[in-house]
């Protein structure tokens, strides 16, 4: 779900699973958060400042209806974090003349977030998330915090918030960071920081009880890499020109024959990318080509399957009334539960990174392959005409060494194990560790594929090679050529390469127009 709309009051169903369509109209610069409709696009918007928030007016309702109840249910039973200590003090009561300035006191006790400050990008997406999951209608906290979070978002400001304190059952270090600047407590960045809310027992628990940090970090992940594999592909399609490749590995019998959804994507694209025929002839030299171009939709595919998978995930989770207890207005009952682990979350991640890594693989794998004459019919690592010049040749070094990180970074982190809080909480999910780790995966990714990038465009101006002009791949090239420096002689590529790196936002583009 990408492009978000405006609620016309009073007609949106939160039980629908989408939207009704008669109920919204298209309104750029704009996300209403409804609780259950959001998605991870909506997220980057918010996060980035591209769009102002607008709380959807049912969602609104549903807050109010749920923060009278929980007050309701409080005053009149023991409920987990109003009426009792949390983790292994759930057994302890708070007196009632002591329920006001327990939330405060909860508040405090976990702000302990350690480590560097995070960036606002980070911090303003999981402010977008939990806006939009407290509209969802399960937490029971005042209203106004809802709107303290949405103010924050379009003013710019945001609160300082640490990078360690989660293991993957709440994020409960940041949010509660995020609760005392709201309370007027904890420094804010920037300016416009929303009046201070006087959040006591009903309030504490129920903004800290969520995931929001590490959804956000997660949106912002799958958003960036998932618009740099596709850039992969036009990439791959450049290389495949410079070694004058074939397009039967990319022909349509060969994965209506092995009908995997994701590969068979991958070669249409490629198919359209390069205005190769569904039915391509056979070559007439090489028979085949090595496995960089040859298995790239059965590597390509997986990758984007797996990043539909974390989508899907996401999306239950940004708009999940997750909250321990569940606040239910309709019950006025509070159901004590788990529904804050996020195993689903974290596997997804797990697996999102390791199918990346076998798509940077790849990318190495095609750099191999420029550098040889046997395919290029040029000078080894591309290089000039002086004598045993090195060319490209510490591209090859230099992507292998990023590859070592990004292969580091997916390291699955749903096999950490943690026991804490006296050993109530015996297990954990370490998704707030998949989502760094997912996020620090984009740098390293974006460098291996510029190498790739840039032996591309070297081998085919070396080759005089054009494609046509109205091809996908004919207008990458044309802006690359625009981009990196046509300079063949021996001399430091660093600045070459982040140029390439740079340039796969565009490339994306290109990727996407020719899936139109």
């Amino acid at each position: 779900m990408s492009s978000r709309i405006v609620d016309v009051p009073g007609t949106a169903d939160p039980n629908s699973g989408a939207p009704n369509p008669s109920s919204r109209a298209a309104t750029p610069g704009l996300v209403v958060l409804d609780g259950y409709s959001t998605g991870v696009a909506d997220v980057v918007r918010l996060a980035d400042g591209a769009a102002r928030p607008v709380p959807g007016t049912e969602a609104l309702k549903r807050v109010e209806e749920s923060w009278d109840a929980a007050r309701r249910i409080a005053a009149t039973g023991r409920v987990y974090g109003r009426s009792t200590g949390v983790g292994a003090n759930r057994n302890e009561d708070v007196p009632t003349e002591a329920a006001t300035g327990h939330g405060l006191r909860l508040l405090r006790s976990h702000a302990g977030a350690i480590g560097a400050e995070l960036p606002a990008r980070q911090v303003r997406a999981m402010l977008a998330v939990r806006a939009n999951q407290l509209l969802a209608g399960g937490a029971g906290l005042r209203p106004t915090v809802v709107t303290a979070l949405c103010e924050a978002l379009e003013s710019g400001a945001y609160p300082v918030v640490n990078e360690f304190g989660s293991v993957g059952t709440g994020d409960i270090a940041a949010l509660a960071q995020v609760g005392l600047a709201l309370a007027g407590e904890h420094p804010w960045h920037g300016v416009g920081a929303p009046a201070p809310q006087p959040l006591d027992n009903n309030d504490a628990l129920a903004l800290i009880s969520s995931n929001a940090l590490t959804l956000g970090q997660a949106a912002l992940a799958l958003h960036e890499l998932r618009g740099l594999i596709g850039a992969t592909q036009v990439v791959a399609a450049l290389s495949l020109l410079a070694v004058d490749g074939s397009h039967e590995a990319y022909a349509a019998p060969v994965h209506a024959a092995r009908r995997h959804r994701g590969t068979a994507e991958v070669a249409r694209r490629m198919r359209e990318l390069i205005g190769a025929a569904d039915h391509p002839t056979p070559p007439l030299g090489r028979l085949q080509d090595p496995y960089g171009f040859r298995c790239l939709p059965q590597i390509h595919g997986p990758a984007q399957d797996a990043a539909d998978a974390l989508e899907e995930v996401l999306t239950v989770e940004i708009n999940a009334a997750a909250e321990n207890p569940l606040i239910c207005a309709e019950d006025m009952a509070a159901y004590h539960h788990g529904g804050f682990y996020q195993a689903q979350l974290a596997l997804a991640l797990d697996h999102f990174r390791l199918s990346l890594t076998q798509v940077a693989r790849l990318s190495t794998s095609r750099l191999s392959t420029l550098n040889e004459p046997a395919y290029t019919r040029l000078r080894p690592f591309l290089a000039d005409h002086e004598p045993a010049s090195s060319g490209v040749m510490i591209l090859e070094y230099a992507a292998g060494a990023a590859l070592g990180d990004l292969r580091a970074f997916s390291a699955p982190a749903s096999l950490g194990h943690a026991v804490l809080s006296r050993g109530v909480e015996e297990q954990a999910s370490f998704a707030s560790l998949a989502a760094r780790q997912t996020l620090r995966v984009c740098d390293a990714y974006r460098l291996v594929v510029g190498c790739e990038l840039l032996a591309a465009v070297r081998a085919l101006r070396q080759r005089e090679l054009r494609p046509e002009p109205d091809l996908p791949v004919g207008r990458a090239l044309e802006l690359a050529e625009t981009v990196l420096d046509a300079d063949q002689t021996d001399r430091p590529l660093t600045d070459d390469v982040t140029a390439a790196a740079a340039l796969l936002d565009r490339f994306t583009d290109i990727w996407r127009g020719s899936t139109a």
